[in-house]
């Protein structure tokens, strides 16, 4: 009896929905949220527009929006607005450590511009750090995101600051190049290990000792090693027991062209005994080799071993920054129109995954569709701006294009003239 009903409360749909409920509270109510941002009202108050590059004139502005295309137009977030510009923006949070506790760094991004040369990464910063003038000297400690350029950077940023030296991630993760929002997530953990994932699906994971070069190897070659003598690394040789067939080195190169005719105006006695030309030899196949066999003493490709690295000294604390307090936005775009939203930093991995899903996942459907009829709505608009090419019209203007070709030819285009004036002054 105590069966039935628990399967008629697994089965009850309010039952399910409570469920889901309770088990979203206890992720909330264990995990500790450092910092979110979902850049509701307010959100100005606790982000500073940085003055980085005001003086050149090269400052962007930020825009507060849910973007051209949306799954909520009442989400928004802040995107970059204007081209060539430089952006920076940063958010102060109460200073953490990761000491002995994972962390999570996540936020969301939008190229709605189809990036060709830009960021669309973020940024961790420690210490005490003047807003105003955060900008691209100013030290992080951890920078992650997509960065894209051109066709050979599409890729996820995942640098460590470590005593005051930038470490690049050693294994490439390629980004999202599409126009779409996505879920860009980094852990931390204190075992030393990480992941990367990007909408909830883990695209890298490895350890901080081998995928960054923070640390010297634990293990090196052997520098004093050397291959002994009698190691055989060829894993083909010529067979012995194959021989040149007899009469191999006189078969020539080149042989005369029998299909050729010696032509009926040619004069012996002027221009010579006439030969035939050659041709290439079809029977010729090349100075002889013997065939390759598996080598029956390959040992393989010799390499030295490996020992321990001297000059390794572990860290226990290679994962810890113990003094982090901003997050920021700086970055350079040729193209703007990058939108970030729903930053996140915590200690708990479950609980973004379910922000994602609360805000990302339910809304990437409908961003999709809203993005699809932009597009159809976009290749309409250029259908019709396209001119249309008449044959009744050329057949009606032949005759006097005809007569004036010359003069259009020997006439310059002004507009043309001043584009290449332009680009010569660039």
């Amino acid at each position: 009896m105590a069966i039935a009903q628990r399967r008629l409360q697994i089965m009850n749909p309010n039952f399910l929905s409570l469920a889901v409920a309770l088990s979203l509270l206890l992720v909330i109510s264990s995990a500790k949220v450092f910092f979110e941002e979902r850049f509701d009202d307010g959100w100005e108050s606790r982000w500073v527009k940085s003055d980085w590059k005001k003086d050149e004139n090269m400052a962007g502005e930020w825009n507060y929006t849910s973007g051209k295309w949306n799954g909520d137009s009442n989400d928004k977030g802040i995107q970059t607005s204007e081209d060539y510009r430089f952006y920076a923006i940063s958010a102060e949070f109460p200073e953490l450590s990761n000491k002995e506790k994972t962390l999570v760094f996540q936020f969301s991004v939008k190229h709605e511009q189809k990036l060709d040369c830009g960021g669309g990464y973020m940024k961790l910063l420690s210490g005490d750090v003047d807003q105003k003038k955060f900008g691209g000297d100013t030290p992080y400690s951890i920078m992650f995101g997509p960065d894209i350029c051109g066709y050979t950077t599409k890729k996820v940023h995942a640098i460590l600051t470590h005593n005051e030296v930038n470490h690049l991630i050693k294994k490439e993760v390629p980004c999202e190049t599409d126009q779409l929002s996505h879920v860009y997530t980094f852990i931390l953990r204190p075992d030393a290990t990480y992941s990367i994932l990007i909408d909830n699906e883990e695209k890298q994971t490895g350890s901080l000792y081998s995928d960054w070069d923070i640390l010297p190897p634990k293990q090196i070659k052997d520098p004093e090693a050397k291959k002994p003598e009698d190691w055989d690394d060829k894993e083909f040789i010529a067979d012995p027991e194959d021989k040149k067939p007899a009469g191999y080195d006189d078969i020539p190169k080149e042989i005369p062209d029998v299909d050729a005719k010696k032509p009926e105006d040619w004069d012996d006695e002027e221009d010579g005994e006439w030969t035939a030309p050659t041709i290439p030899n079809p029977e010729y196949k090349g100075p002889w080799k013997a065939k390759k066999i598996k080598n029956p003493n390959f040992k393989g490709k010799w390499t030295a071993p490996m020992i321990d690295n001297p000059d390794f000294k572990d860290d226990p604390d290679i994962y810890v920054f113990p003094k982090l307090k901003y997050v920021g936005i700086e970055l350079w775009q040729v193209k703007s129109g990058t939108l970030f939203d729903n930053v996140l930093i915590s200690d708990d991995p479950d609980y973004a995954k379910k922000l994602a899903e609360e805000t990302w996942g339910k809304q990437k459907d409908a961003e999709k569709a809203a993005f699809d009829e932009a597009e159809k709505k976009r290749e309409e608009e250029e259908t019709k701006d396209e001119p249309v090419d008449s044959d009744a019209e050329d057949e009606k203007d032949g005759s006097a294009e005809g007569d004036a070709s010359d003069d259009d030819d020997a006439a310059e285009d002004p507009a043309a003239s001043v584009d290449e004036d332009a680009h010569d002054e660039l």
